[in-house]
């Protein structure tokens, strides 16, 4: 066991995470200050996110801080870094994990609201990644961050029609690819989860009849839960990852083998 705590700690870490106001963010982010990390939360939903990062500093007697920023303004985002660091002493890994959903078909979806999801999921990605690698950077540290992507980045998800969401997760996955390589040599990794169905407070809302067939066209028959992922975020984060770069790791009881 004391092998296990060694090779998936991240004891002494700083740890920022986008979007863990609730949902899977939330989930993984117990499981971050569990093996031993430090939190700093960057949400839209400032007050949430502040009753999590408190709720964190309880049960785990770890130090935290949250900060409303809206990922799609890479000023905030900046600002935002230069507060974390100063608060907390320092910054080590990141897990960009802020992201939206919208299922609208083509020629429905208003240019407006496909620039949102876009600008949220990949733009948004975009910025937190860069913001954070020229920290690293600038500060002459290794590090590693951790994308959310999706399944949807690599299949087309039916019945619902979301080619919003799917780009943009491509996107994101094919960002994760170009970083791993560009940042390799400043001793950054760079890689990306993608998640199948998991099932979140915001999922439960989604009609029932997509849910069961979600279920049954997974291989497992069932849809995932946030903590399901929590492992595979921390062992990207984490020194037992030294060499892994540019990887997706897909999280989605065998969704896109079949």
């Amino acid at each position: 066991m004391e092998m296990l705590k060694k090779l998936f700690s991240l004891e002494g870490k700083v740890v920022v995470i986008t979007g863990a106001a609730q949902g899977i963010g939330e989930e993984v982010a117990k499981h971050i200050a569990a093996v031993g990390a430090d939190i700093v939360i960057l949400d839209r939903q400032e007050e949430k996110a502040q009753k999590v990062a408190d709720a964190l500093a309880s049960e785990f007697h770890c130090k935290t801080m949250a900060i409303g920023v809206d990922v799609t303004k890479p000023e905030e985002v900046e600002e935002a870094l230069i507060k974390a660091d100063a608060y907390m002493g320092k910054l080590d890994l990141l897990f960009n994990n802020a992201g939206i959903v919208l299922h609208k078909g083509v020629v429905d979806v208003t240019p407006d609201e496909w620039l949102n999801v876009i600008n949220v999921n990949l733009n948004g990605i975009f910025f937190v990644a860069r913001a954070f690698g020229r920290y690293l950077i600038d500060h002459n540290k290794k590090g590693a961050i951790v994308n959310t992507a999706s399944m949807s980045g690599i299949i087309v998800n039916w019945p619902q029609e979301q080619a919003s969401y799917n780009t943009s997760k491509a996107g994101v996955v094919h960002l994760t690819k170009s970083l791993a390589v560009e940042w390799a040599s400043k001793g950054i990794r760079v890689n990306c989860i993608s998640p199948g169905y998991i099932y979140t407070p915001l999922t439960s809302f989604v009609r029932q009849d997509w849910q069961d067939k979600w279920k049954e066209d997974t291989p497992m028959k069932r849809m995932g839960t946030p903590e399901e992922l929590a492992g595979a975020v921390i062992y990207l984060l984490s020194d037992s990852a030294s060499y892994t770069t540019g990887s997706n790791l897909v999280v989605d009881g065998g969704f896109t083998t079949v």
